[in-house]
C-alpha cells in the first residue's frame, strides 16, 4: 500500500486535473454543454437505454439526467422511443443527427490530446489508459462507504 504522502499528492494533482476537464470543456460546441456530451458519449458506448440506466451511468440523480436529456432531445440528438417492456418508460436513442454531433465531439477531443499529448509515447498514453480506467474501476462502487480516518 502506498504512504500517506503519496496520496497526499494525488489528491493534489486530481486538484489540479479540474485544469484539463476545464479545457476540454472549452473546445465543446456552445450548443454541446459537458453533461450533454456526456448524455452522447454514453449513448455511443453502451446504446439505448432507459432513463435511470443513464443517471446511473452519469453518477448523477435523475433530475440532473432529465434536465441533460431535455436539452439534447431539443436538439434532435436523441429521441425518446417507448419501452417495449414497459410502454410506460421511455428509452433514449441516438438520432443520425446525434451520431453526427458525437462524431463532431470525438474529432474535437482527439484533437486536443493529440496536441497536447505529442510528447508522450505510445506506450505512455497507453499506460495512463489502463491507469485511468483501474482509477475508475476503483470507485466504481457507489455502496461501498469509506473508512472514517
Amino acid at each position: 500500500m502506498a504512504e500517506r504522502a503519496q496520496y497526499e499528492e494525488l489528491a493534489r494533482q486530481f486538484s489540479a486535473f479540474g485544469a484539463v476537464k476545464r479545457e476540454m470543456g472549452r473546445i465543446l460546441p456552445s450548443e454541446c454543454p459537458s453533461g450533454s456530451a456526456a448524455v452522447l458519449t454514453l449513448l455511443g458506448r453502451y446504446g439505448d437505454m432507459r432513463l435511470s440506466r443513464l443517471a446511473e451511468l452519469l453518477s448523477v440523480d435523475m433530475s440532473v439526467t432529465s434536465r441533460h436529456v431535455a436539452h439534447v432531445a431539443g436538439r434532435g440528438w436523441i429521441e425518446r422511443l417507448p419501452d417495449p417492456a414497459d410502454k410506460r418508460s421511455r428509452i433514449l436513442h441516438l438520432t443520425p443527427s446525434g451520431l453526427d454531433q458525437l462524431d463532431e465531439l470525438s474529432r474535437r477531443t482527439t484533437h486536443l490530446l493529440a496536441q497536447r499529448l505529442s510528447d508522450w509515447s505510445d506506450d505512455e498514453v497507453g499506460r495512463l489508459i489502463q491507469l485511468m480506467t483501474r482509477l475508475r474501476a476503483s470507485f466504481d462502487d457507489c455502496t461501498r462507504t469509506p473508512a472514517n480516518t
